[in-house]
C-alpha cells in the first residue's frame, strides 16, 4: 500500500513536471507535502533535505561560479574568441570548447549566457544566423556539466548516493573519465555535422532589423487645437481606442526620455509614438495633434545621444516572469521603454505591455546608454550584446582561480568533505572582493535548492516505500534475457526521457534507487548504474523544456520546439552508443 501511494503521488508530479505550467520547485513542494499528507515521510523529517550534503554543495558550487564569472575569466575568453579568427567552424568549435570547460566548473547556465552575447555578435558581425551557433553551445554546457562532481546537481546528487549506500561518495574528478570522452565525442559531432541539421535563419545585422521598430516610432506635434493639451501621459496609455505607447518627448529641443505617468503634455511637445500606422490615424484624428514632416526631432534634440536601444534574453531567474510590462512599470520604475517582445520566431510589437514574460522572450529595451545595462542585470534580463570586460580582471583572475583551486585540493586530498570545502571557497570568493556581497545571495538559484530539498525526501520515500525495488524488478523481469550491458542502456535511456521533460536533478533523485535496487537484483557494483543516471540526467537535448540553458537560447535563436531533436537525438544516440562502453571500461560491474 506505502509503495502504490508513493508510486500515485509521483505519478501526479511527473505530470505537473510535463505540463509546466506550475513551476518545478513548486510541484516539489506538492509531492512532499502530498507524501506528508499520506504518512509516507514523518512531519519531523519533511525538511531534512534542505540540511542534505548535496543541497548545500549546490549553494555553494553557484556562489563560486557568480565569482569566477566576476572575475572576467571567461569574459576575457569570449573576447579573445571574438579575434581569432573569421571562420566558422574555428567559431563554434571555439565557443563550444570554452562553454564545456567553463560549465565543468562553474554553473553551466552561467556559463552559457556569458558566452551567448559573444556568439550573436560573431553571427552579425560575419554574416551567419545565431541559431547556427547557440544550441550548440547550449548542448556543449550541458556536456560539459557531466565531467566533474561540482559541474551539474546530478553529479552532487549521485555522489551523496553513493555515499549513503557505500559509505564513500564519487570523488571530485570520478566522473571525468567517462564525461571528459563522451564530451569530446558530441562536440566533434556537434562542430562538424550537428550544427547543419539546425536551420538556417536569416540574421539581421542589428536588433533594429531584427524587430523592424523603426515601423512603428512616430513624431506628432501638440498644437493650439490639439485637445490633450494639460492631459497626462496616463491618460494618452489607458485608452482603449488605439493602441499607443508614448516613449518619450521633445520639449525646447530638450529630450525628456521615458517621462512619468503624471507628466503633463505642453503646447509644442513632440510627443515620441510606438503605434501602427491604423492606431495612428485614430489618435491624430481624435487628439488634433499633426504628424512631424521629415524632421525626426528625436534623433536631433539634445540628449538623444545618450539614448540607446539593447536586445536582453529574459533569464530563469528574473523577477519579470508571468509578470507584464505594465504590471512592473517598467517606464516609471526603472527609466527604460519595453519597444517589442521576440518569442521563440515570433515577433510582438503590438499591445506589448499586456504581454505576460516567459523565459527565454527577447525584449527590445530603450533606455539611457549609462544605467540600462545595470538595470537589466538587476531584474534578469541578459543584454545580447558585448559587455565591457571587468576593469580589475587582471588581479581577480588569478585570485578566483586560486580561491578555487584551494577547494578543490583540499576535496581530493581529503583534507575536508565537498560541502565544507566549497563553502568556505564562496565566503572566501566574498571576503577577497571577487563577487560583491550583494550578490550572495541573488547568486544561488535558489527554485533549485528549494526542488532539491523537497525532491530528496521524495526519492527516500521511493525507496523505503519499496517502491524503487519494485521498479527495478519489473526492469530486472522484463530484461531477464538480456546481458548487462543492455540493462544498464535501459536505464541510460530512460533517465535520458525523463530529463527531456522534467528537472534533471528531480530525474537523478528519482532514478538513482532504481538503479542502486537494479545494481542490487544482478549483485553488480553500483557504480556504473548510478554513473549511467548521471550522465542521463545531463543529457536533456530533445526538447526546449529539458534543461534552463535550452529554454535560455530558444528566443535568440528563434528555434521552434522541434528544432531541437534535429541535432538533439542523434547527440543522444552517439551518448548511449559510446556512453554504455565507457562506463562499462571504467566501472566494471
Amino acid at each position: 500500500m506505502s509503495a502504490t501511494l508513493v508510486f500515485v503521488v509521483l505519478f501526479i508530479t511527473l505530470l505537473l513536471f510535463v505540463w509546466g505550467r506550475i513551476r518545478h520547485d513548486l510541484v516539489a513542494m506538492l509531492s512532499l507535502f502530498s507524501l506528508v499528507l499520506l504518512g509516507e515521510i514523518q512531519g519531523s523529517e519533511a525538511f531534512l533535505g534542505f540540511a542534505h550534503p548535496a543541497v548545500v554543495t549546490v549553494a555553494a558550487v553557484l556562489i563560486i561560479g557568480k565569482g569566477l564569472e566576476y572575475s572576467g575569466l571567461v569574459d576575457w575568453l569570449g573576447q579573445w574568441v571574438m579575434k581569432a579568427s573569421d571562420r566558422f567552424l574555428i567559431h563554434i568549435f571555439l565557443l563550444c570548447l570554452i562553454v564545456a570547460i567553463a560549465s565543468a566548473f562553474i554553473n553551466n547556465v552561467g556559463a552559457l549566457a556569458i558566452m551567448m552575447p559573444v556568439a550573436v555578435i560573431l553571427a552579425r558581425k560575419h554574416g551567419y544566423s545565431p541559431s547556427l551557433l547557440l544550441m550548440p553551445i547550449a548542448f556543449a554546457s550541458l556536456l560539459g556539466g557531466m565531467t566533474t562532481l561540482i559541474g551539474t546537481p546530478p553529479n552532487i546528487i549521485i555522489a551523496t548516493f553513493r555515499a549513503d549506500e557505500t559509505g564513500e561518495a564519487f570523488g571530485m574528478f570520478d566522473f571525468s573519465p567517462v564525461g571528459i570522452l563522451l564530451t569530446a565525442i558530441g562536440l566533434a559531432f556537434i562542430c562538424l555535422i550537428g550544427w547543419k541539421f539546425l536551420p538556417k535563419r536569416i540574421s539581421p545585422d542589428s536588433a533594429s532589423e531584427l524587430f523592424k521598430i523603426d515601423e512603428y516610432i512616430t513624431e506628432v506635434l501638440v498644437v493650439e487645437k490639439s485637445t490633450i493639451i494639460g492631459s497626462v501621459i496616463m491618460d494618452l496609455e489607458t485608452n482603449d481606442d488605439a493602441d499607443i505607447k508614448l516613449l518619450g518627448i521633445v520639449r525646447n529641443n530638450q529630450r525628456l526620455h521615458a517621462p512619468g505617468r503624471f507628466e503633463k503634455i505642453l503646447l509644442g511637445d513632440i510627443l515620441i509614438l510606438e503605434t501602427d500606422t491604423n492606431d495612428l490615424k485614430s489618435f491624430l484624428k481624435e487628439t488634433n495633434t499633426e504628424l512631424v514632416a521629415d524632421k525626426r526631432f528625436r534623433f536631433d534634440a539634445e540628449g538623444s545621444e545618450k539614448i540607446t536601444i539593447m536586445e536582453g534574453v529574459i533569464m530563469a531567474d528574473s523577477t519579470l516572469l508571468g509578470r507584464t510590462a505594465s504590471g512592473v512599470r517598467m517606464r516609471s520604475r526603472y527609466g527604460i521603454n519595453l519597444l517589442a517582445v521576440a518569442r521563440k520566431d515570433k515577433k510582438i510589437t503590438r499591445r506589448i505591455d499586456h504581454v505576460i514574460f516567459q523565459t527565454g522572450d527577447v525584449l527590445l529595451l530603450q533606455g539611457r546608454d549609462d544605467v540600462i545595462t545595470g538595470t537589466m542585470a538587476t531584474i534578469g534580463i541578459l543584454p545580447l550584446a558585448h559587455r565591457n570586460l571587468n576593469l580589475n580582471y587582471k588581479t581577480q583572475i588569478p585570485l578566483s582561480v586560486g580561491i578555487f583551486f584551494i577547494a578543490i585540493l583540499l576535496v581530493i586530498t581529503n583534507v575536508l568533505p565537498v560541502q565544507i570545502a566549497f563553502s568556505m571557497a564562496a565566503v572566501a570568493m566574498v571576503l577577497s572582493g571577487v563577487l560583491p556581497i550583494k550578490e550572495l545571495y541573488t547568486s544561488i538559484d535558489w527554485p533549485v535548492i528549494a526542488l532539491l530539498g523537497a525532491m530528496i525526501p521524495v526519492g527516500v520515500a521511493l525507496e523505503t516505500s519499496g517502491g524503487a525495488e519494485m521498479i527495478a524488478s519489473l526492469i530486472l523481469m522484463a530484461g531477464q534475457n538480456f546481458p548487462p550491458w543492455l540493462i544498464l542502456a535501459i536505464l541510460l535511456v530512460i533517465t535520458m526521457g525523463l530529463s527531456d521533460v522534467i528537472n534533471n536533478a528531480a530525474t537523478v533523485v528519482l532514478m538513482a534507487p532504481i538503479a542502486m535496487g537494479v545494481a542490487s537484483g544482478m549483485s553488480h557494483s553500483f557504480d556504473p548504474y548510478l554513473m549511467a543516471v548521471a550522465i542521463g540526467g545531463s543529457c536533456a537535448f530533445l526538447t526546449p523544456i529539458g534543461h534552463q540553458s535550452n529554454t535560455l537560447v530558444m528566443g535568440p535563436g528563434g528555434y521552434k520546439f522541434t528544432d531541437y531533436w534535429k541535432m538533439g537525438l542523434p547527440l543522444e544516440v552517439i551518448i548511449v552508443v559510446f556512453g554504455v562502453p565507457l562506463i562499462m571500461f571504467f566501472w566494471p560491474f
